[in-house]
């Protein structure tokens, strides 16, 4: 075990990075230099294809591409596009931009080509490494990639592209890394608000450090574990689980690509690899849970962690009954490491977030930024003075207002909202916003809305979160129509054919309600907590 005494621990942990780091340098390399046949990934696919990958084998591919990079004219401080789906080449480019110090924008293959325009513009990218398959979301948007210096496809050559394999093989394995302090961008993250466009998140080398708390503490991941966690590389889950936290405490990886989810094929992978740590959205669990679970046995799973949402107590009931084992609960954000967790030495109290973070000071605050009492529920708070925590981002790049009302009397405001027990549990309760977080993936209301409203039947939407057995919640849109058309079911599928034409489709409302008004403020805002609160009663 990792943390066998949580207060212990707590009490014992200080934050003290070091004046200059690199993650690739100083925590990716020394795993291969210390045991050259150490393995990094085991990587399968649905077509019987699979891979096996050392450490020092993914630090040569990286060092192959940072010349790549580095001879198109991309430099530190640049930023770099990377949209693939869970192929080996995601962890190379993620690996050379840590290394040369570039800033690497995951992003998932659902974006459509208005979300591509906005994000390449807002971070002025001058590279970007796809599948062909999406190469036409930016022949559609020249007006937006002009200034982008290269362009790298993993799997052909279509045309302005350049083949992937192709440079990265005849490139040298001889590269330098930048000498990097735990305070220079690294990352670059799209998270949804409730109005406006995504804001960029950026984080930073050090949090990549900072992410041996989420792997030496809630995973509880050692040198002998393979871990599995499964999470779109397009989100900061797939940077929590899928990269640092597991090489931070030189784990190995294991990695399942597929273009959908199969939760029978899931369970069948996990009872055949010596799979010991596994991490999956609520979502995945309330598929897997419907299963027959006795039909399988996992001999070497040992720790299994949830996060994204708060996770159905029935659902850790459910599994803790078929396996033995109880799901983890994490909680943290785009914006942070781990937060807080269910951590494994803690007596699990199912439904709860679990307590603080080594490292992090974690509180329920009220509106003056003053502690509550155990019960009362108020805003979930980190504290960032007198000294800034572990992991949490730098800023919303290009948005100091919005940056600025993050912050409040020394605490970083999470825009959560929850009450802490008298054990000094937490309990989530609900977002002080509006984005609606469906299956793990946070949705902006707005950018639902401006995409409905490009309908020319639709006069005004207001889209909110609705109760969803599955997925937790799912996206709802109240639709006001013009005149001279008629709702009805042919008009909800188009509705949602043109939302996931004009934006990325998992943000299409899978429920619309056509109605005669929306409720509003007197100064004319929509009320969307009243049309969410509705229906969340009902449902």
């Amino acid at each position: 075990m990792n943390m066998t005494d949580y207060a212990a621990e707590r009490a014992a942990f200080t934050w003290q990075p070091p004046a200059r780091f690199n993650f690739a340098r100083d925590v990716f390399d020394p795993w291969g230099d210390r045991d050259p046949s150490k393995r990094m990934m085991h990587w399968v696919d649905d077509h019987g294809h699979e891979r096996f990958i050392t450490y020092r084998e993914m630090s040569r591919r990286s060092r192959q591409l940072c010349n790549v990079l580095h001879a198109a004219g991309i430099r530190r401080g640049d930023t770099l596009i990377v949209m693939l789906p869970r192929l080996v080449e995601w962890w190379e480019v993620l690996t050379a931009c840590l290394r040369m110090g570039v800033i690497a924008s995951p992003g998932t293959g659902q974006l459509a080509p208005k979300d591509l325009a906005y994000r390449i513009e807002a971070s002025r990218t001058t590279a970007f490494i796809t599948e062909a398959r999406h190469t036409d979301k930016l022949a559609a948007i020249p007006e937006a990639t002009g200034g982008l210096k290269l362009k790298l496809c993993v799997d052909g050559t279509p045309p302005g592209w350049r083949h992937y394999e192709s440079v990265v093989a005849a490139a040298s394995d001889s590269f330098e890394a930048a000498d990097t302090a735990p305070e220079d961008d690294a990352l670059c993250y799209f998270t949804s608000g409730t109005t406006g466009y995504p804001k960029m998140a950026i984080q930073t080398q050090g949090y990549g450090l900072a992410h041996q708390i989420t792997g030496r503490y809630w995973l509880d991941l050692t040198p002998g574990d393979l871990h599995w966690n499964l999470s779109d590389t397009g989100w900061a889950k797939a940077a929590w689980s899928s990269y640092f936290a597991p090489l931070n405490c030189g784990a190995t990886l294991f990695i399942h690509h597929s273009e959908t989810f199969d939760p029978k094929r899931t369970l069948e992978l996990l009872a055949a690899h010596p799979i010991t740590t596994f991490c999956g959205a609520p979502t995945i669990f309330r598929m897997l849970v419907l299963q027959d679970l006795r039909n399988f046995e996992f001999p070497h799973l040992r720790h299994v962690v949830g996060a994204g949402e708060p996770l159905n107590p029935e659902v850790i009931e459910t599994w803790k009954n078929a396996t033995g084992l109880v799901i983890r609960d994490g909680y943290g954000q785009t914006e942070s490491i781990l937060l807080c967790a269910s951590f494994p030495c803690l007596e699990p109290r199912f439904g709860s977030m679990g307590k603080p973070s080594p490292g992090i000071t974690l509180a329920v605050i009220d509106d003056e930024g003053a502690e509550l009492p155990p019960g009362r529920e108020g805003d979930v708070a980190v504290r960032v003075e007198p000294r800034w925590p572990p992991g949490l981002f730098k800023e919303y790049r290009g948005d100091e207002e919005k940056t600025r009302r993050c912050f409040r009397h020394g605490w970083y405001l999470t825009g959560d909202r929850a009450y802490m027990d008298a054990d000094g549990y937490f309990w989530f309760v609900g977002r002080a916003d509006d984005v609606i977080n469906s299956a793990g993936y946070r949705i902006g209301p707005f950018e639902v809305e401006s995409a409905l409203l490009e309908h020319p039947a639709v006069a005004e939407s207001a889209v909110v979160s609705s109760p969803d057995e599955m997925r937790g919640e799912v996206v709802k849109a109240f639709v006001v129509l013009k005149p001279g058309h008629a709702a009805g079911e042919a008009l909800v599928k188009e509705l949602q054919e043109h939302v996931k034409t004009v934006t990325a489709p998992y943000k299409y409302p899978r429920k619309i309600e056509f109605v005669a008004a929306l409720p509003k403020t007197v100064s004319g805002k929509i009320r969307r907590v009243e049309l969410r609160d509705r229906e969340w009663q009902q449902g």
